[in-house]
This record gives C-alpha cells, structure tokens and sequence, in this order.
C-alpha cells in the first residue's frame, strides 16, 4: 500500500467519524434495553458518537456512554432504525442505522 492510499484511506475514516459525530439521532426505546452492559429504561433518547463511544441522553439530560463500533452501508438509510433482538425476556440493541446517512452503529454483545 503506498502513502498516498493509506492518506486517503485515513481521511475517508476521519470524516467517516466526524459525520457520524457531528449530529445527533433521536431514538424511542418502549421497553426496559441493553446495549453493550447498559441497560436504559424506556424513554426517548439523543444518541451521539464521541470516538469509539455512543453516547445516549435521555430527556432528563442524563447520558450514558457505550462503546460502539461504527460501519457504512453501501446505501442511504431513509429513518433511524434500531434493531435489537429479544431473548429471554431482555431487549438487546445489536444495530441503530442513522437515517439521513450511510452510517451503522453497531453494539457487541
């Protein structure tokens, strides 16, 4: 790989980041969520993302960091979608796709 491809490849990741970051996405949870080892109580929600972490704020202002890794769909995602799986009665958020972008969160387990 020479220089100028690992250039360009670090600035498309830091403007990757930086979109991803620079705006916040409102998200509903209607039930009791885990996402990573947090668990959030039902309410509306801002997410953000600070470098490697998905910060959630609840409307009391309180906010929860999460790490997150962040990946790229191959097309736009029309509205913010959260997708989580149930078992064992716990909701597990694994993916939230941010509307408006090509930009997934996405969240171990």
């Amino acid at each position: 790989m020479t220089v100028k491809s690992l250039l360009v490849i670090s600035a498309l990741a830091i403007i990757t980041t930086g979109i991803a970051a620079a705006k916040s996405y409102s998200v509903t949870l209607t039930a009791p969520t885990k996402v990573g080892a947090t668990e959030l109580k039902p309410g509306e929600y801002e997410v953000s993302v600070k470098g490697s972490q998905a910060v959630f704020t609840s409307d009391s202002g309180k906010s929860f960091s999460v790490p997150v890794t962040i990946g790229q769909s191959d097309k736009k995602f029309g509205d913010t979608i959260v997708d989580s799986t149930s078992k064992d009665g716990e909701d597990n958020i694994k993916e939230i796709d941010l509307g408006g972008s090509t930009t997934k969160l996405q969240f171990g387990q």
